[in-house]
């Protein structure tokens, strides 16, 4: 038979056999797209030709984790079960920061895949209304069904940037005239006399309390309710992107009675402070619940971090949930997992409180992945990989698993290269920055996870720290004439990094003092206004 033949009375038989898939596309279910795509080329006598489907990926993320709040990460209190499992199966990237650590630069820094200077927010304000590359557009454009769950937090709130469907729960946060979330919405279906803030702390509270609802109206547990729903109805040809973004720990920190019972007060680890931090100690009297800063005595850090403790574990039962719906599906093998959180908390550390700080709680982030067994690398399952990652990291490592196209614009690196040691290339440090926030505090820092140096642009002041030796960041090694060389080296590093920016920030080859906020570079998109 010659080729042409042969391709003739295979492509007949191969449309009868496609006349057997029942209605619904149950056979796609149970088989999966990869034994259909693959005897596609068997068929027509193209063995050599290679057709996988892309993997599925799941998008786990949190607001306001703190990198040191997991089992995985070696806290010996914290209950994650489930997100170790994800470690266990996977790498943990220890060393993963967020550069600019409070909700909307993060949230850019996602999208774009760029460094805070070059996707134009250096501080906390309104993420913008387009950019002009995009991680949904892109993934939709490799082939990819993208649903989202929970908090987004851009402007306008219901825009889809690309994805197909977003479900949104945005805290109380209204932005958009007339918008209202689809958790609230929601909410009020299935207790409309009942009031959602009923349990009375604030959304930048300090204090915790239990939820004083019934379990099943909380957010926490909606938004894994929608991503098991989408899971188990999930019967599309293309392969999805499932993004479940939880509003919690973030404040307020409110889990379940049952989870706040998992702690006791006395486990809970004591906040640190540094020889450096009593500029940081004052605060009003009564304290203010949504303060910034403030000593208010280890007592009331313990209290505060049990009921944060039994918010991140309440997150992990639910994605426990999202786990096992992904597995009983079928589809966990053909799925890359990750999971991170925007920023940290500083639960009282140095007598601060929040985020948008330089230091650990606040800018060192959880970052797991695991992979799908078709890509190999299994001598890596297990790891911890230490190099410096970031939120810029992750739509690189998207495009990365969609077979997709890296455009070489982007700052960030796929996290892939890591997995298969391709580490010689690898960035040495990480930009870290927070325009004025809270205060008059505007910093730049770099960091490779084993140094630490910050500047403060406003008077000058600058810090360096040993992670290795001083994790806690306990004592300023700027002060101390033995680390001059050290000081000098960072400071040069940080020079040149802010470089490109112009006489605002190095001018005669030395940093320069800025009195005044900016909250935008010249690089954030025109059509989008501040806050």
């Amino acid at each position: 038979m010659n080729r042409k033949s042969r391709f003739k009375v295979t492509r007949r038989a191969f449309l009868k056999s496609t006349l057997l898939v029942p209605a619904g596309g149950s056979l796609k279910r149970s088989l999966g797209m990869v034994a259909l795509t693959s005897a596609i080329p068997k068929a027509f006598g193209l063995e050599s030709a290679t057709h996988q489907r892309k993997p599925n990926i799941l998008f786990l993320m949190t607001d306001q984790q703190r990198g040191d709040c997991l089992g995985c990460a070696g806290n010996p209190v914290i209950k994650t079960p489930h997100l170790d499992s994800i470690a266990k199966d996977g790498v943990v990237f220890s060393n993963a920061y967020s550069s600019t650590p409070s909700c909307t630069p993060a949230r850019s820094a996602i999208l774009t895949g760029l460094s805070p200077w070059h996707h134009g927010m250096i501080g906390y304000g309104r993420v913008a209304g387009k950019y002009p590359f995009e991680l949904p557009g892109a993934l939709r454009d490799a082939g990819y069904y993208l649903h989202g769950i929970g908090k987004m937090h851009w402007f306008p709130q219901r825009r889809l940037r690309g994805y197909h469907k977003i479900l949104l729960d945005e805290s109380g946060r209204v932005q958009s005239p007339g918008f209202v979330s689809d958790y609230r919405l929601w909410f009020k279906e299935q207790a409309p006399e009942m009031d959602p803030d009923a349990t009375g702390i604030g959304w930048n509270d300090y204090r915790g309390k239990a939820y004083a609802l019934p379990e099943r109206l909380h957010p926490t547990t909606w938004t894994a309710d929608r991503a098991v729903e989408f899971i188990e109805k999930y019967e599309r040809s293309e392969p999805f992107m499932l993004k479940v973004s939880f509003a919690r720990p973030h404040s307020p920190y409110d889990p379940p009675q049952r989870f706040i019972d998992m702690y006791d007060e006395d486990e809970m680890p004591a906040p640190v402070v540094g020889d450096w931090a009593a500029r940081y100690s004052p605060h009003n009297d009564p304290p203010k619940p949504s303060l910034w800063r403030g000593d208010l005595g280890v007592d009331q850090a313990k209290e505060s971090r049990r009921a944060y403790y039994g918010s991140i574990t309440f997150i992990d039962e639910q994605i426990g949930r999202i786990l096992a719906a992904l597995k009983k599906s079928g589809m966990y093998g053909d799925t890359l997992i990750i999971f991170f959180s925007d920023h940290g908390d500083m639960l009282g550390d140095h007598h601060l409180w929040r985020k948008t700080y330089a230091y650990e709680g606040s800018a060192h982030v959880p970052m797991l992945l695991r992979w799908p067994k078709s890509m190999g690398m299994e001598h890596q399952r297990g790891k911890s990989l230490p190099q410096p990652t970031e939120l810029r990291d992750v739509l690189p490592t998207f495009l990365d698993t969609a077979g997709a196209p890296v455009p070489d614009h982007l700052d960030g690196k796929s996290l892939l290269e890591l997995v298969r040691g391709n580490t010689k290339d690898w960035r040495r440090f990480i930009d870290l920055e927070h325009s004025m926030c809270y205060n008059k505090d505007h910093w730049n820092a770099l960091t490779d996870g084993k140094v630490k140096y910050i500047y403060y642009a406003f008077d000058g002041r600058e810090e360096l720290f040993n992670l290795t030796n001083d994790p806690n960041e306990l004592h300023n090694l700027s002060v101390e004439p033995a680390r001059k060389n050290t000081l000098r080296q960072w400071r040069q590093r940080m020079i040149e990094h802010l470089s490109e920016r112009g006489e605002q920030f190095v001018s005669g080859g030395k940093l320069t003092i800025r009195k005044d906020r900016m909250l935008y570079s010249p690089h954030f998109p025109k059509d989008a206004s501040a806050t």
